[in-house]
């Protein structure tokens, strides 16, 4: 098997092809995995001080599927001698900034199996039964044969049609590497674009950490909305929820999303949201106002000028904002295996709305002209659901796509990543 990417999703199933092989080593699945980053990460750039995730540590890449397994929050805890002070925190949410320091431990024990800096830029067919992934290492170019490819190249950033990132007009998932280069000291205004999660944490750290700014928070609906993260809802990230889904009719996949799209997108914790309204709130009682929200705004158009920059906006009390600084925290696109897969995917159906058809176990459904299989961890919110994006169900997915592995592979055995041309 060959992975490409390798953050939690690709980890998770690292692992468990590491458990597999243990049971059954008669059976062994061998993988390598392929990191465009230098070096694990994992949503670095939103590590933001006091910010806790939003699932259970038990939702770890590893739990849900083996709960004996080493590679467990709570063994990582016990390795660097925490897990007492843990439990005495009484919480069942760590800081964002633990659980990527778990991440990073977990990652460390695979470091033989994955090469980092490395981005595979093309799959293709090799007869008769493999396929041939391109990985671009540096200015070499290699390519490696696989009975599997696993596609795990996370979230794309989304940015409004006609704005560009530079060295004032950041997306969130570029913040703090940009905020440490960032001389504060002439900034006076700044904007703070969305209304979910990352939104309002960005925004309350910019009140933070620039005392003395007026900090905007453009939302486009009238305020932040809660996260419904109550037991009953929080069901549809539950592993039985992907069969409930998948073999759903059309009609009753869109109530999922109609119901319980505010379970995750566009939506705020309790504690964030309370907190920035009683800021803005202790700041009208003092008659000081410098934390503002622009309800039912969007931005129309960002010109930029020198230092200067200015935020058109659509409907809202005020036509513009002129900033020193505009964070876009507008979300992701989901992943998309159009431009790997290149030339195969004329032999990948789609469905009425365009999505690729996938198999319940992740597998992409393709012709016969593709040989070997090609799974996806992400990208398949269409037919897996909500949780396909998420770390809710990752410990599960990844021991499915094995077993799927293992299941349609038990003959013959042989390297399964070999490197056949340089070039």
């Amino acid at each position: 098997m060959v992975g490409i990417g390798f953050g939690p999703s690709n980890l998770s199933l690292a692992v468990a092809i590491e458990e597999h092989n243990t049971r059954s080593p008669e059976k062994p699945v061998r993988a390598v995995f392929f990191e465009r980053q230098k070096e694990f990460g994992w949503h670095r750039n939103m590590l933001l001080p006091a910010t806790t995730m939003q699932i259970p540590f038990l939702k770890d890449i590893a739990t849900f599927r083996n709960p004996l397994s080493p590679y467990s929050f709570v063994a990582y805890l016990h390795a660097v001698g925490r897990l007492v002070g843990f439990v005495n925190n009484q919480t069942f949410f760590p800081t964002r900034l633990e659980f990527h320091q778990y991440l990073e431990w977990a990652a460390a024990h695979f470091t033989d199996r994955v090469s980092y800096g490395a981005e595979a830029v093309g799959l293709y067919a090799a007869a008769p039964d493999h396929l041939e992934v391109e990985v671009r290492e540096d200015a070499v170019r290699r390519r490696f044969r696989a009975r599997n490819v696993v596609l795990s190249t996370g979230l794309v950033p989304r940015m409004p049609a006609d704005v560009t990132c530079d060295e004032r007009v950041w997306h969130s998932s570029r913040f703090l590497t940009e905020f440490d280069r960032l001389d504060r000291a002439g900034v006076r205004s700044v904007a703070v674009v969305g209304a979910g999660q990352s939104a309002a944490e960005i925004t309350r750290y910019l009140h933070d950490e620039l005392p003395s700014a007026h900090v905007y928070a453009v939302v486009p609906s009238y305020g932040y909305a809660l996260a419904d993260d109550t037991p009953f809802a929080n069901q549809v990230f539950d592993p039985a929820a992907v069969d409930d889904y998948y073999f759903a009719s059309d009609q009753s996949r869109q109530a999922f999303w109609d119901y319980h799209r505010n379970t995750n997108y566009s939506v705020v914790d309790d504690d964030v949201l309370r907190d920035l309204y009683r800021r803005g709130y202790d700041e009208d009682v003092r008659g000081d106002r410098r934390l503002h929200f622009l309800n039912l705004t969007r931005v129309s158009e960002v010109k930029r000028s020198g230092d200067d920059t200015r935020v058109l906006l659509m409907t809202g009390a005020r036509p513009e904002l002129e900033v020193d600084l505009c964070v876009f925290a507008t979300g992701y696109a989901a992943m998309e295996p159009t431009g790997l897969l290149g030339d195969l995917d004329r032999y990948c159906p789609r469905d009425e709305a365009g999505h690729h058809r996938v198999e319940r176990d992740y597998r992409l459904i393709t012709g016969s002209e593709v040989p070997g299989a090609i799974y996806l961890q992400g990208g398949t919110e269409h037919t897996h659901g909500l949780s396909s994006s998420l770390l809710s169900n990752v410990a599960v997915r990844s021991g499915e796509i094995t077993d799927s592995v293992v299941a349609r592979h038990r003959t013959e055995r042989r390297p399964v990543s070999s490197v056949i041309r340089s070039r």
